[in-house]
C-alpha cells in the first residue's frame, strides 16, 4: 500500500502534536513544522519514528514568511513527490485592547494565522493536482464566527480563515481537492495556559459538556475530516463541546 504524506504546521505542541501522533499511528509519512522550538520537534520525530516506524521530516521556520515556505516545500518535494493532506495549524494568540495594539502586533497575528495558510495552500495545490485529490484542513476558532472581546485581531484572522476556506474549496472542488475549516472552542493547550484555575473553572461552566476539549480529541476530529467523508467540503465545522 502506497504511503501517504501529511504536512502539519505548528506541530511541536498542542493540537498539531496530537495530529502528528494520530497520523503516525495510521502509518502516514510526516512532514512537521514549528516556528521556533526545533528541539521539541526533534524529540517528537524520534518518538514517532520509534513508536510507529514511520518516516518523518521536520523543519523549523515561520509559516507566515514566504521565503521560508518556499524552502519548506523544496524540502518536502525531496522527501515526498506528492502531498495528500495539509493541516494548517500554525497560529498565535493575542489578548488586549485594540487601542493598545501596535501595527506590528496586528501584522504578526494576521501573518501567523491567515497568511501562513495562504502560503502553504498555494504551494500544496500543485502537489495535490498530481493525483487529482487531496484534503486541506485549516484550523480556525469559534471566535472566527462569534468574535471575542480583547481578541479583535485573533478573531479577524480566524474569520478570514473561514471565508478563505469556503472560497478555496469551491475553487478546488473540480480538481478533487477538499478544503474544510474547523472552528475549535476551548482546547486544553498551551494557548490557554494563561488562564488560572478560577478562570478555567468559570470557562468550563459556560461549556455544555462542562470541560475543555483535549488535544487528542481535537486531533481525532481533524484526522476524520481530513481522511474520510469524500463529499464534505467548503465547511466550517465547530468543535466546542456545546459552548457556542
Amino acid at each position: 500500500m502506497e504511503k501517504k504524506t501529511v504536512l502539519i504546521t505548528g506541530a511541536s505542541r498542542g493540537i498539531g502534536k496530537a495530529c502528528a501522533r494520530i497520523f503516525a499511528a495510521n502509518g502516514w509519512r510526516l512532514v512537521l513544522n514549528c516556528h521556533k522550538n526545533k528541539k521539541r520537534l526533534e524529540e517528537l520525530k524520534k518518538e514517532l519514528e520509534t513508536e510507529f516506524a514511520v518516516s518523518c521530516m521536520i523543519s523549523a521556520g515561520n509559516a507566515g514568511d514566504p521565503a521560508y515556505v518556499e524552502h519548506l516545500f523544496k524540502e518536502l518535494e525531496n522527501f515526498s513527490s506528492t502531498l495528500d493532506v495539509l493541516i494548517n495549524n500554525a497560529g498565535v494568540a493575542y489578548m488586549g485592547l485594540l487601542q493598545d495594539m501596535t501595527p506590528e502586533e496586528w501584522d504578526k497575528v494576521l501573518a501567523s494565522n491567515l497568511t501562513s495558510q495562504f502560503l502553504c495552500c498555494r504551494k500544496a495545490i500543485p502537489l495535490m493536482l498530481k493525483k487529482h485529490s487531496g484534503s486541506i484542513i485549516n484550523v480556525s476558532s469559534v471566535w472566527g464566527s462569534h468574535g471575542a472581546a480583547c481578541e479583535a485581531a485573533y478573531s479577524a484572522s480566524k474569520g478570514g480563515v473561514n471565508a478563505f476556506s469556503k472560497a478555496l474549496a469551491r475553487e478546488l472542488a473540480p480538481s478533487g481537492i477538499r478544503v474544510n475549516a474547523i472552528g475549535f472552542g476551548a482546547i486544553d493547550t498551551d494557548m490557554n495556559s494563561m488562564l488560572d484555575a478560577r478562570e478555567k473553572e468559570s470557562l468550563c461552566e459556560e461549556i455544555a459538556l462542562g470541560r475543555m476539549g483535549t488535544p487528542k480529541e481535537a486531533a481525532q476530529f481533524v484526522y476524520d475530516i481530513a481522511v474520510n467523508h469524500p463529499y464534505l467540503t467548503a465547511q466550517v465545522l465547530t468543535f466546542d463541546g456545546g459552548w457556542m
